[in-house]
């Protein structure tokens, strides 16, 4: 028998997958194939000046297009030996924390949420669940507003750039954002009520998980260290021989570990940096497996809880947010122009995009221009562990409406 599902929409970004199952329900091959093909972004890139890199990659995603600006950003200024402020560091966290939180929300809530109640239409969606719709928009509003503020505007920030940022922020726009921040925890912890109640499938499998890893926070912004299982490597290391890139199988880079499926994003950091996670959101995401009377070995074998984790995040990087502007406030924040000189050189930035873990490296030459460069976004990460999962999980689902199935699949994926 064989199952196809062209078109997977209301998940960011498109797929397709098709599988060919026995009678016994054994998968005997299954592929998920994006619909878009490959955007090789790169390819834009080669010879470009280094200063145009970050608006272009940006293009990336319309979702989360910090990270990538970030990223860029962060790797040009290794290959450069660009050395930038505690100020610029706390901006850009800001910026990228408010980006997860944006990311989040929209994921959830109107991506994700009306799978479980086979709602099509978002205006349905916002009648059946109208206190938690506004929530969601009050959160994403205000996610809007750390980006516009700090980033120059909403979509595709234009203010970040090598050095610094070509204009800061005001305090008065940043003192107005901290005082809509208790508002927004409040409602945070509303949708992790929302998310609690979900009818998640009983799904159990052992998983790998990544993510940037620091012994002292929550990491996710431009961290040297990565975790996969309980192993630990240099983000350098990590990215130049432990991941395997596979451009064979079209349209889409694929990335394994030591030849292995892994997962990254909200669950994968949970796993990895749980601990550094604030009082209030330990104690939210230790109610949630109380009341489902799980163990934390069993939350993280079960990957449509990368859905809770994502709603953790939520409250997490709120507050997060909330710390790092009362420390911004402290700073006169003064306008940065660092001298940068150019020679061959190469620069790798590893963070936390709100799926999971991003890579940027760049070689540029003598004149400051892209001459090879390369991405690895969370996608290609995950693709291979979303493939594994389905044939975990299909065998579970094959007895459903080809509607139930479509539906149950997306909210995996």
């Amino acid at each position: 028998m064989k199952i196809t599902i062209p078109h997977i929409h209301k998940i960011e970004g498109e797929a397709g997958f098709w599988a060919k199952v026995t009678r016994t329900g054994k998968i005997e091959d299954l592929k998920i194939q994006t619909l878009l093909g490959l955007r090789q972004i790169e390819g834009i890139l080669i010879g470009r000046r280094y200063f145009e890199v970050p608006i272009i990659v940006s293009r990336i995603c319309g979702i989360c297009p910090v990270p990538h600006i970030l990223g860029a950003i962060t790797a040009l200024e290794k290959a450069l030996n660009v050395k930038v402020s505690e100020q610029t560091v706390l901006l850009r966290k800001l910026l990228l924390a408010g980006n997860i939180i944006n990311s989040h929300t929209l994921h959830l809530f109107f991506l994700s949420l009306p799978d479980f109640f086979n709602i099509e239409n978002d205006l349905e969606l916002l009648k059946k669940f109208k206190k938690e719709s506004k929530a969601a928009l009050e959160i994403r509003d205000l996610s809007l507003e750390i980006t516009k503020v700090v980033g120059g505007r909403v979509v595709h920030p234009i203010t970040p750039i090598v050095g610094g940022f070509t204009k800061l922020p005001e305090k008065n726009d940043l003192k107005k954002i901290l005082e809509k921040i208790p508002s927004a925890i409040e409602k945070a912890q509303l949708l992790i009520e929302t998310f609690k109640k979900i009818n998640y499938p009983d799904f159990q499998r052992e998983t790998l998980f990544a993510s940037v890893f620091n012994k002292k926070d929550y990491a996710f912004y431009l961290e040297k260290m990565i975790k996969i299982g309980e192993e630990k490597f240099t983000s350098g290391d990590f990215y130049s021989t432990k991941i395997e890139e596979d451009l064979k199988s079209p349209p889409v880079k694929r990335v394994k570990f030591k030849g292995k499926a892994y997962m990254v994003g909200a669950i994968a950091r949970l796993k990895n940096n749980g601990q550094f996670l604030s009082n209030l959101t330990k104690e939210k995401l230790e109610e949630f497996k109380k009341e489902r009377n799980i163990s934390d070995e069993q939350f993280f074998k079960n990957t449509f809880f990368n859905l809770f984790s994502q709603a953790i995040e939520v409250l997490h990087f709120l507050e997060t947010a909330k710390i790092l502007i009362e420390q911004i406030l402290k700073f006169p924040l003064k306008e940065e122009a660092p001298k940068i000189k150019f020679s061959p050189s190469s620069g790798l930035a590893v963070l936390e995009a709100p799926r999971g873990t991003l890579f940027h490296y760049y070689e540029i030459d003598k004149e400051g221009r892209i001459f090879r460069c390369n991405i690895v976004t969370p996608t290609a990460q995950f693709l291979n562990n979303i493939e594994e999962d389905l044939k975990f999980f299909l065998p579970q689902i094959l007895k459903l409406k080809k509607k139930e199935q479509i539906r149950k699949i997306r909210s995996l994926i």
